[in-house]
């Protein structure tokens, strides 16, 4: 072991090839516990998203998974309404679900125009179009694309 002077509080580091202390080996089982719950919290905010956009009769919703596409979200969500008045309602049943559900007060984009809503709950991304402005975005066909991992930027 050896001691960073780079760091202000000088945190002792591990030489590479060396064994890991006791309390290491539990972060990293700590932290593998914490990633399985965000999934398991995922999948939840998933379903609960997909549910309340069939109650509210959402058109064409498409679910994009974007695990190791982008650090931004774990889903993508994309649904059409069928008039400015349509996205407006159905955006706001969602952010209304979700914060009901325990998910927290998600992010809202766009609600007054009624024309694209973009609601940012963290793991799961949702964009709710009226169908003439998705046609002319086309996000899902960009983000549901499967890129090789060399050509990816980081």
């Amino acid at each position: 072991m050896f001691l960073s002077r780079q760091s202000p509080d000088l945190k002792v580091q591990q030489k590479p090839g060396a064994a890991k202390p006791a309390g290491a080996v539990r972060k990293a089982a700590a932290s593998k516990t914490k990633q399985a719950a965000d999934t398991g919290k995922s999948s939840q905010m998933l379903a609960l998203v997909l549910e309340s956009l069939e109650e509210d009769k959402a058109e064409d919703v498409v679910s994009i998974d974007l695990t190791g596409k982008t650090p931004i979200a774990d889903h993508m969500v994309v649904a059409s309404g069928r008039s400015q008045r349509h996205v407006g309602a159905v955006a706001d049943h969602l952010v209304r679900r979700l914060k009901d559900a325990g998910f927290g007060t998600a992010q809202v984009e766009g609600l007054k125009q009624g024309d694209w809503v973009l609601i940012d709950g963290g793991d799961v991304v949702v964009h709710v179009f009226r169908p003439e402005v998705r046609e002319f975005y086309r996000l899902e066909k960009m983000w549901s694309a499967d890129i090789p991992a060399d050509q990816l930027a980081v």
